[in-house]
């Protein structure tokens, strides 16, 4: 009994850093997404920003 239960836990750490790292790959999609429409945020108010330097300056 005592090498089975020796057997699952010696098996329970490879098995879910696998599952762990199945999981942050299945979320990447996602995040490339979100990375995608933060930066065109950021162009869009850097190009407000230089819009109102030049009201400012005319």
């Amino acid at each position: 009994m005592a090498s089975w239960l020796y057997g699952i836990a010696v098996l329970a750490c490879p098995v879910g850093m696998g599952l762990m790292m199945w999981m942050m790959g299945r979320r990447g999609d996602a995040d490339t997404q979100q990375v995608a429409q933060l930066r065109e945020e950021i162009n869009e108010l850097k190009a407000e920003r230089a819009r109102r330097r030049v009201d400012q300056v005319s």
